[in-house]
This record gives structure tokens, C-alpha cells and sequence, in this order.
């Protein structure tokens, strides 16, 4: 499980570098002071079938993934990957919404949250993710919107 996790994140981060290089706006974070929440977002079939199956994840047309880290500065400066809850919901231009089921992965000292959406090729989608560090009192909402195309 452990190595289809790291096949996972190679994966991903490698699609991440590729979308933001076609597509500027699928990524983005916002800073919360201590906090950062990171986003991005990407087409299911940017992974590869072994490590969309590997995760439970459906690679097909239609289906995007949205990517949510939460980050925490340091005295150093440097920002660290930090555990919590992340929950969301993504609508279309007519409001039509769903809400998004996050799962928490953890890998090493890597933490993030993957949810699977639903999406019209060209459509611009919403998305309203709340995000709260473990042992944060405070939620840390964002908002973005996003179109994808598919491929």
C-alpha cells in the first residue's frame, strides 16, 4: 500500500507540474497567517490506471480531482504538512452543487485530501472548501473556481 501510495504522489505531483504548466490557474493556496491552505485541481485521467486503481480512484472523462493541503509556517520559515479536516463542496454555473468526500492521505511527512467531482467539459466550477488544522479552533474557508477540459 505503501509503495501505491508513493507511486500515487509521484503520479500526482508530476500531473500537478504538467496541469499547472497548461492550465495557471488549477493550483493556487491562500495564507491564514500560520496557515496556508493549498489547493489544485485535475482531470481523473491524468493518472495512470495502476495508480487511479491502487487508490479507489475512477479515472474516466467527467471525473476531476481536487487536491487540498493544509500548511503550517514554521519559526523557520519554511512550511510543514499538517493533519486535519477538510470538507467541501463544488457547484456549477447554474448552482447545481455537490458536496465533495474528502479522504485524508498520509504519506511520511506528506498530508493531503483528495475528493473525486463531476464535470461538464468548459464548465467553470466552484468549489467552497473549508479546512481546519488539527487542534486549530478557527476554520480556514477558501473559494476558487475552476474550468477543466476533457481530454
Amino acid at each position: 500500500m505503501i509503495k501505491q501510495l508513493r507511486i500515487f504522489t509521484t503520479v500526482l505531483a508530476g500531473a500537478l507540474l504538467t496541469l499547472a504548466s497548461l492550465q495557471a490557474q488549477a493550483a493556487g493556496s491562500k495564507d491564514f497567517g500560520d496557515y496556508q491552505v493549498h489547493w489544485s485541481v485535475l482531470p481523473s485521467t491524468f493518472l495512470s490506471p495502476e495508480v487511479a486503481e491502487a487508490n479507489d480512484l475512477q479515472r474516466s472523462k467527467g471525473i476531476g480531482i481536487v487536491n487540498i493541503s493544509i500548511m503550517q509556517e514554521q519559526e523557520n520559515g519554511t512550511l510543514k504538512p499538517v493533519s486535519g479536516q477538510v470538507e467541501g463542496k463544488v457547484s456549477n454555473d447554474i448552482q447545481q452543487v455537490n458536496f465533495l468526500a474528502f479522504r485524508r492521505i498520509q504519506e511520511g511527512d506528506a498530508v493531503y485530501f483528495i475528493a473525486e467531482y463531476q464535470y461538464p467539459s468548459g464548465e467553470l466550477m466552484t468549489f467552497n472548501i473549508t479546512a481546519r488544522p488539527t487542534g486549530h479552533q478557527q476554520d480556514l474557508s477558501v473559494r476558487f473556481a475552476h474550468t477543466l477540459f476533457s481530454d
